[in-house]
């Protein structure tokens, strides 16, 4: 949900840390800081109205706390991309950084970009505890492959009893974890749903399902556009005058990539669509870590697609 059809009157920004947050309120032009407690923020909210926006930046779970208590006080807000918020505030040719700045640079964000700004609302418990499942099972996988390199080095003799027992130990995690994943799952309609519609794609296996929808709550609600550009598969234009170079993926969410690597080439060698359109690109000249992304940028296409909800026909009316 995007802006409201009546825009805010006034606009705050709040630039979280892990113990305070600062706040700058363009009614009265006043910066504040607040202990980031849920008691302290919900003191907060009540002096606001909903006439209002909050902005913030993701910091890390941070923000939580006060997105929840904007939420429960009915005040709309928005959880900001760091980034795009450190172009906005240096796009005026602010070098300097401190809390106050941050805070008057997100009220400003606010107001200038107010039409466009998602509205956060309070996520599903279990999409959330999926989320958390799923990146820690990506740690873990991260840490058991260096434990493997580690013990494959050269002069490992001395440490490998130690490395073992740490990989054996993560391995055990690792299928914990996965246990876990599928109870959420199982005990979430939605959820188990939606995993059963992404295996029904040639490529797509339960743990890539159980990711795509912990990582990408989004799918089923954009157009096949904005799902390449969330995860960062779609080919951006590089023109300038007389140049057209070569466009490149960049952006969106790196950890997507991943997780659909090794589904793209399984879907390159026996689904039956993007296998003949993998081997079109090769044809064409294409590497194939190219054609790869590609069929990548398809895979995510379809999930999205399959994940829309269905339209609701009204007011129909057969044709005479």
């Amino acid at each position: 949900m995007t802006g409201s059809t009546n825009p805010p009157v006034y606009f705050v920004g709040c630039d979280v840390g892990k113990i305070s947050i600062v706040t700058f309120d363009s009614r009265d032009n006043q910066t504040r800081t607040i202990a980031n407690q849920p008691i302290a923020l919900a003191a907060y909210a009540a002096t606001l109205d909903p006439t209002g926006l909050v902005s913030c930046e993701a910091t890390g779970g941070h923000e939580a706390a006060l997105l929840a208590a904007a939420v429960a006080a009915n005040i709309p807000a928005h959880r900001a991309d760091a980034r795009k918020v450190k172009s906005f505030i240096r796009s005026f040719g602010t070098m300097a950084k401190t809390d106050a700045i941050d805070a008057r640079g997100l009220t400003r964000y606010g107001r200038e970009r107010q039409g466009e700004l998602t509205r956060w609302q309070t996520p599903d418990t279990n999409r959330e505890q999926l989320q958390a499942l799923v990146l820690a099972r990506r740690d873990m996988i991260a840490d058991r492959v260096a434990c493997t390199n580690r013990l494959a080095a050269p002069g490992s003799r001395w440490v490998a009893a130690y490395l073992e027992k740490l990989r054996d130990g993560i391995e055990v995690q690792i299928k914990a974890i996965d246990a876990a994943i599928t109870a959420v799952i199982h005990n979430s309609e939605p959820l188990k749903t939606a995993v059963k519609t992404l295996r029904g794609v040639c490529g797509i296996g339960a743990t890539t399902a159980a990711a795509l929808l912990a990582l990408m709550p989004e799918l089923g609600n954009l157009d096949r556009r904005q799902a390449a550009a969330l995860a960062g598969l779609a080919p951006h234009p590089q023109q300038s005058g007389m140049k057209d170079a070569y466009r490149r993926t960049k952006g969106g969410r790196p950890e997507i990539r991943r997780v659909l690597f090794m589904a793209a080439m399984s879907a390159a060698k026996h689904h039956k669509t993007l296998h003949v359109f993998y081997e079109r690109l090769l044809a064409n000249g294409k590497k194939k870590l190219v054609a790869l992304v590609g069929v990548m940028r398809k895979l995510v296409v379809i999930c999205n697609a399959m994940l829309r909800p269905p339209r609701k026909i009204e007011n129909f009316r057969a044709p005479a």
